[in-house]
């Protein structure tokens, strides 16, 4: 593979600067594709994207940026959020903060502009295999935004089917974050969203899914399947709660969608589980209708205080195999259970060796 440094001013840089959104970024008289499909969107918070400006500004040295030969053009492997906080300002889009006011490139002096235009960029350009670049693209990202699994997932797979499956799930207000930001946790723009949808579909294997739908013209097959899966949730559970947020709904989803629920009765017993004070995990309520497994709901368990006073009581003797064992031998469990009513009181508390405990019928 072919590297070379090149010293690239900001007004060739920002000449010929288009941002259109879903079509593309592009720079460089047209020639550099800022966005291509493995990277990542616009992140950088205001902050962020100032002192960019601001280190131009001072003439202070920004850190490398990548290029790689595509075609008879290029596109932007590393440096994203500095390339676009640069022609974004240079454009006209936002304001800095100079000597006490906002100011926007055309508020410079004709001087403060020159000076802006002629900083010289530092840009590593490679010329290689597609391998060798997205190799070189992994090895490089070690600075600034860490890139999240993600990301790096979208370096390798890049084609078609990423560039149709960002459309869907990569935007800040992309239709699956319109359908799903209740039920699922993060932010499109770092590849949240689209994660998960792989990650249901794929039962966890998102490398192999993407690998095998690399090529394909679209991604109507992920993004049909994701509506499936909200559309199930809010038919099964219609009443949102914030505590709906973040479950495993794709999977729920694969395990259960044939499965006949009604949706009144699962509301009424959620309400009831809600209010229960021996319930501690109340986001495992939903797996636990699904499935009757008491474990996702970490039901409360005896103190030790409790333990101690009915293991004296005991005299250290199981009630069911009529042996003696030492403390740490023994297990506190619900004489009438939870399921049954019990409740987490010393009055309905025993002590009994962990064999007998843990093959207990019911448990």
């Amino acid at each position: 593979m072919k590297i070379e440094l090149k010293k690239i001013i900001i007004c060739e840089l920002t000449n010929g600067y288009e941002d259109r959104a879903e079509e593309g970024v592009h720079g460089y008289g047209g020639r550099l594709n800022i966005r291509p499909a493995f990277q990542r969107e616009f992140i950088y918070k205001e902050k962020q994207r100032n002192e960019v400006i601001n280190t131009v500004r001072k003439n202070f040295p920004l850190n490398t940026m990548y290029w790689a030969v595509a075609g008879d053009g290029f596109e932007l492997m590393d440096g994203q959020q500095r390339t676009v906080s640069i022609c974004q300002y240079v454009h006209g889009d936002f304001a800095v903060e100079v000597e006490g006011s906002p100011m926007f490139f055309n508020n410079l002096t004709a001087e403060k502009q020159k000076q802006i235009l002629g900083y010289e960029l530092s840009v590593y350009v490679c010329e290689g295999t597609e391998g060798e670049k997205l190799d070189w693209f992994k090895i490089i990202n070690i600075a600034g935004e860490k890139l999240t699994d993600q990301e790096l997932r979208n370096a390798i797979y890049t084609g078609p089917w990423l560039a149709d499956a960002k459309r869907w799930f990569s935007r800040s207000s992309c239709p699956a974050y319109q359908i799903s930001e209740k039920y699922v946790n993060g932010s499109p723009i770092r590849q949240d969203f689209l994660e998960k949808a792989l990650e249901w579909i794929s039962g966890g294997k998102i490398e192999d899914y993407m690998s095998r739908h690399q090529h394909d013209i679209d991604a109507q097959e992920l993004w049909q399947y994701f509506q499936e899966v909200i559309a199930w949730a809010e038919r099964v559970f219609p009443t949102n709660r914030k505590i709906m947020k973040g479950l495993d709904w794709g999977r729920f989803y694969n395990e259960h969608k044939g499965d006949k629920l009604n949706a009144a009765k699962l509301e009424r017993r959620i309400a009831e589980l809600i209010e229960d004070d021996e319930v501690d995990n109340k986001k495992g309520i939903y797996e636990y209708l699904l499935t009757s497994n008491e474990r996702t709901l970490n039901l409360r368990a005896f103190d030790e205080k409790t333990k101690v006073k009915i293991y004296e009581k005991q005299k250290g003797i199981c009630p069911v195999c009529k042996k003696h064992f030492a403390i740490g031998e023994m297990e506190a469990d619900h004489i009438r259970p939870w399921s049954k009513g019990g409740k987490t009181v010393p009055e309905n508390c025993q002590m009994l060796c962990k064999m007998d405990n843990r093959t207990k019928s019911g448990k």
